[in-house]
């Protein structure tokens, strides 16, 4: 008896390809979250509504009479809690898609190379930036859990990718087998450390703290400058951190280790794609993240000559999530082996 599962495989590798697509929106998807979540903060909305999940305790934002009986020590200030259940509204729409994936995953869990651990990390990422977007709220803009919370987007943002990269990867044939080499993961953590000095940065309000440049208040190392204040990772919970709890000396201090941090991102990028130069596949995306970087320097430098103009600050986290994906992107090119076993290869199996 012959029996054909050519048609079995295919439709694995359908079932793949439909994961494949919505991981990739959800890499989409991520990005906008995170573009909205800092407009959000910057247009001071983090607090447009007092409460959590709800808006004065309602699903909509309510009217002022309502908001009055609700919260009688928060006026309502409708724009600010518009933004705010805007950025709800589509970060819930986010965790949607999370589910989405880690259900697709435990249905194709059978499927050799799927990446079923990678789904259901990916789903318990979203679950924890829920849970900071409500500690945002509810311990009042706490630079800790602000920070954490940027961090935390960014993590979903490049767990999709790498869902989105392992699921082609098994439609394609196979489990990949990433082997990345020890530079690029400095070269990571490095980005990690610049993403949260930069949400550091501001969620304390020290994006003004430097006027001019390359100086910082017209010195090179400003004096009156307190790194014991400014990284004091044990602030009182409870105030209300709105336009910041900090004097200017440790604000400054903020500001200026940011200058450094991006200094020593660049070094970094830079020896990476020296050292890569002649790899064929990974040195064209290392020189495109060297470009998105100093586009990054550029956009730094025109916020603090032009008082943090809202447009420019968007695009400065938007080049912070693209670098972030081409430094991926190029990593994948570094370290992927794909393995030569061909998962959805046609073949049919003969019976006597």
């Amino acid at each position: 008896m012959m029996i054909a599962d050519s048609n079995l495989q295919e439709r694995d590798r359908h079932a793949v390809q439909r994961a494949l697509r919505l991981a990739w929106l959800g890499v989409g998807f991520t990005f906008v979250v995170i573009l909205v979540g800092v407009w959000t903060r910057l247009v001071d909305a983090g607090l447009g509504c007092p409460d959590w999940p709800g808006c004065y305790g309602a699903l909509v934002v309510p009217d002022a009479e309502r908001a009055a009986g609700f919260a009688p020590d928060a006026p309502l200030d409708a724009f600010k809690a518009w933004v705010e259940m805007f950025h709800r509204y589509i970060a819930s729409g986010l965790g949607l898609v999370g589910l989405a994936l880690a259900w697709l995953g435990w249905r194709n869990r059978h499927i050799p190379g799927y990446p079923l651990l990678a789904s259901f990390v990916l789903l318990g990422l979203i679950c924890l930036q829920g849970a900071f977007g409500a500690w945002t709220v509810t311990l009042q803009l706490w630079p800790q859990v602000v920070t954490l919370h940027l961090m935390g987007g960014f993590s979903v943002l490049a767990t999709f990718f790498w869902l989105y990269r392992r699921l082609k990867a098994c439609r394609d044939g196979g489990q990949p087998n990433v082997k990345l080499p020890g530079l690029w993961w400095l070269v990571v953590l490095l980005l990690a450390l610049q993403v949260a000095l930069g949400g550091w940065t501001s969620s304390n309000y020290a994006g003004v703290a430097c006027s001019g440049f390359p100086t910082c208040n017209y010195q090179w190392w400003p004096e009156n400058m307190d790194f014991n204040e400014g990284f004091h990772l044990t602030q009182e919970v409870g105030p209300n951190y709105l336009y910041g709890q900090l004097h200017a000396g440790a604000r400054t201090a903020i500001h200026y280790t940011h200058r450094l941090g991006a200094l020593l991102l660049g070094v970094g990028l830079l020896v990476l794609a020296l050292r890569y130069r002649n790899h064929a596949q990974a040195r064209h995306w290392l020189s495109v993240a060297l470009g998105a970087y100093l586009l990054q320097v550029s956009l730094g430098i025109i916020l603090v000559l032009n008082a943090l103009p809202l447009s420019v600050a968007l695009l400065h986290t938007a080049g912070a999530a693209v670098l972030m994906l081409l430094l991926l992107h190029s990593g994948w090119a570094l370290g992927n082996r794909q393995s030569t076993p061909q998962v959805f290869a046609d073949r049919k199996v003969v019976h006597a």
